[in-house]
């Protein structure tokens, strides 16, 4: 992983008071999540956090007394200064109390006067809350009083479930790293951890009746090098939680207000449980710990009767370890394919009297049968499922919980059905994703495109549903999975400040919040962050570059700023900005090709390089049409893509390519007088698994009024075979040199994915970048 400078210091300086010979520094209530309702009393005098302040709590609550001691803790943190905690509501200082006028359970109030700093709830919880939002308003200084300026705080969250999960399955992180995992969620008003605790590359949690769990399937003999390269590490690879870790982690989070929710994911994702117990299988095996990423064929056999009594004993283990009202039974991703063959399981569908029809197979509502024995037993025993969207084929059990992760289609369908819906979808929430387009320099990751921006602008209430069916959307979560991910230190890299962005989503009222305000606040949370030492990613402190193809002018152009408005240098040689290059002071209009680098220079230290090599033709920044439709989900920024100059690279996701599906591509570029051109070519980006493959054709033909088009050169391509590489094609076509006014550059889609494929017979996706025309 590629060391990223800190950016302590980055954030506004408060207000520097000199009282009594003593510097006094500033509080800023304009925290992350932003509160609901903040009205500073401008002319009160304010309350000036010394040594000497005292912080109480009432006489015999245990879990305000642990709140007290939080606070104390992180004022220490933030400021050096050791307060006092005492039992009791007598006195001068900060006073934690039950009650106030908040009717949210997890609502509170903060009011500081000169005399003393109050903060009230109708829970322990609510109260909890109101002690985050005071600790990230203290600024980080040491040997300085603080003065926290008058003023009345009324806040409480949006959602009542706040989620983010860790996946310990594919990669395995200590008590340790997951204590601190929860610290981060507290800090970020998060109060569900979804803790992801099997999968078919490893079983982390022990169970005493099924000692094998751990014994075997908690170790496979190697990992995979990269995305399922077929090369190999040698090294075995282990580790797994005692009972005792894991209620000691579950008392931890409680303490912080966090509840922990476990996933044994079922009846697919098994491999590792297979292995320990090859006779749950529909093959009985050998199974091996999977060494690979992706998604195994081999699932619980759904029509042996010993699997139901497995999954009743582990959840019966399950619930004695976790209080938790919802346990996780995944659900997700479970090829059928074995119990189509498996005399077992089609006896049970026989059995069931289970038949296919239109919606599902036979298979899929035999999934639903195993999900719905999981529920049967978890709800005998006071609690309830909550599964991936998955849990939605074949039927859903009846009291279920849905999270839609594969967009919200799932969410919506759920809550059209009355069922409680979790909104996880992996186009805004998935934090494995790359939070940069530049992956050169980032540490490997699964693939995808989420910038902070993008995780910001989730809205989790669909419009397409009714109020009554809005009542069913009860939270949000994003998701962390390892499999790219080897350790703690890189969790924190992808996790922050992404969750800052999501805490927002989670608390704040959507009127309430807008980004550029949000990125204003931001370095004061980021301070907080290098008090803790967190391995936080800073692409939020580069320069933002944005790249404008301009018809009218035959230009592009560049407009450039920074998060704090910093000094911007730029070249556009191919040498390295510094500030002694040119100081970017207006939008930039590039005509011609260039080597584009941009650099903000801080006392704290330069940001990164932002880097573009721009390429012009002459179809570069031309009016485009498309005749046929750009794919709504991968529109970007529309069918100027195609002629701006940049090139996309592998990740399809970054904004730099467009996509077509279930029709081809056909762009119609004006060159706006008559030109002289040989050359055509385009590029594409495959990703097989994705669904997204190379054209199958390309042709060029040209006109001199746009209406009435001549073929000048066509080329088709062979259908993709299953060994041919994922990544960046580039073809071309060459021809006579004509002259024309209009050029129509078409590709053809696959319209049929070959038989190999998992999505066979399927259309898949086309993803074009630049068109070039010579």
């Amino acid at each position: 992983m590629k060391h990223l400078m800190s950016l302590a210091g980055l954030s506004v300086a408060g207000l520097m008071l000199v009282s009594c010979n003593t510097q006094v520094k500033e509080a800023n209530y304009q925290v992350i999540p932003l509160p609901q309702e903040i009205s500073v009393m401008e002319q009160a005098a304010p309350f000036i956090l010394s040594d000497g302040t005292k912080i109480m709590y009432p006489e015999g609550n245990e879990r305000m007394q642990k709140n007290a001691e939080f606070l104390a803790s992180y004022i220490k943190d933030l400021t050096g200064k050791s307060l006092s905690v005492q039992a009791g509501t007598e006195g001068k200082g900060i006073l934690l109390q039950l009650g106030g006028s908040s009717e949210n359970p997890e609502g509170y109030q903060l009011k500081v006067t000169d005399a003393n700093v109050v903060i009230s709830g109708p829970t322990e919880a609510g109260v909890f809350y109101g002690i985050q939002t005071l600790r990230k308003s203290i600024p980080v200084v040491q040997g300085m009083d603080i003065a926290l300026p008058a003023v009345e705080i009324s806040d409480y969250p949006r959602f009542s479930y706040r989620g983010a999960h860790l996946d310990v399955s594919r990669h395995f992180f200590p008590v340790d790293s997951v204590k601190r995992f929860i610290d981060m969620l507290a800090l970020h008003n998060i109060n569900r951890f979804h803790w992801h605790i099997s999968d078919d590359q490893g079983w982390r949690i022990e169970i005493k009746s099924r000692p094998e769990l751990t014994e075997i399937g908690s170790k496979r003999t190697e990992t995979v090098i990269g995305h399922n390269t077929g090369k190999y590490d040698g090294q075995p690879y282990g580790g797994f939680y005692t009972q005792e870790e894991a209620k000691e982690i579950v008392a931890y989070a409680a303490d912080r207000h966090i509840t922990v929710i476990p996933e044994i994911d079922m009846p697919g994702h098994m491999q590792a449980a297979l292995t320990a117990y090859p006779e749950l299988g529909c093959t009985g095996g050998p199974y091996e710990v999977w060494k690979i990423w992706g998604i195994s064929d081999d699932v619980l056999c759904a029509g042996n009767d010993e699997t139901l009594k497995f999954i009743d004993d582990v959840l019966g283990e399950i619930i004695e370890i976790f209080p938790s009202e919802y346990i996780h039974v995944g659900g997700d991703e479970c090829p059928k394919v074995r119990w189509k063959t498996c005399p077992k399981c089609q006896a049970r569908i026989k059995a069931l009297g289970i038949k296919g029809d239109k919606k599902h197979s036979a298979e899929a509502y035999l999934q639903s049968f195993i999900i719905t024995h999981a529920e049967k037993f978890l709800n005998d025993k006071g609690r309830q499922i909550i599964g991936w969207d998955e849990i939605l084929e074949g039927g859903l059990a009846p009291n279920s919980t849905v999270m839609s992760w594969r967009g919200e289609s799932g969410g919506i369908e759920a809550a059209k059905q009355h069922h409680d819906v979790i909104m996880s979808p992996n186009t805004y929430l998935y934090f494995d994703y790359y939070q940069s387009k530049d992956v050169e320099n980032e540490p490997e990751a699964i693939g995808g495109y989420l910038p902070i921006e993008r995780v910001y602008s989730y809205e989790p209430m669909p419009k397409s549903l009714t109020p009554e069916e809005q009542k069913y959307i009860k939270g949000v979560q994003a998701n962390l999975w390892t499999e790219y991910i080897p350790t703690f230190s890189q969790v924190e890299y992808m996790e922050l400040p992404r969750m800052a962005a999501l805490a927002e989503v989670q608390w704040t009222m959507p009127a309430k919040k807008n980004y550029e305000d949000f990125l204003k606040r931001l370095p004061g949370l980021v301070d907080v962050y290098d008090v803790y030492k967190y391995n936080y990613a800073t692409h939020v402190f580069d320069v933002n570059a944005v790249f404008t193809p301009n018809p009218q002018d035959g230009t592009l152009d560049v407009t450039l700023s920074t998060i704090d408005n910093c000094p911007i240098y730029y070249t556009l040689d191919g040498s390295e900005p510094t500030a002694a290059s040119a100081q970017y002071t207006e939008p930039l209009k590039l005509k011609e090709n260039c080597t584009f680098q941009a650099v903000a220079v801080r006392p704290t230290g330069n940001s990164r390089i932002v880097k573009e090599d721009i390429a012009f033709n002459k179809a570069s920044m031309k009016p485009v049409t498309m005749l046929q439709p750009v794919n709504k989900q991968y529109e970007f920024n529309g069918a100027p893509t195609l002629v701006d100059g940049l090139k996309g690279n592998g990740n399809y996701k970054t904004g730099r390519w467009i996509a077509f599906y279930k029709n081809d591509m056909e762009a119609v570029i004006d060159l706006k007088e008559p030109t002289e051109i040989q050359s055509a070519s385009i590029s594409t980006c495959v990703e097989k698994g994705d669904w997204v493959f190379d054209a199958r054709a390309l042709s060029v033909a040209v006109s001199e009024d746009g209406q009435n088009f001549k073929e000048v050169a066509s080329e088709k391509y062979p259908a993709m075979k299953q060994d041919d590489k994922n990544g960046v094609f580039n073809h071309t076509l060459t021809f006579s040199p004509v002259t024309a006014r209009y050029v129509k550059v078409t590709a053809l889609t696959e319209h049929s994915i070959p038989a190999w494929h998992g999505g066979k017979g399927n259309p898949a996706f086309l993803f074009v970048d630049e068109i070039s025309l010579n």
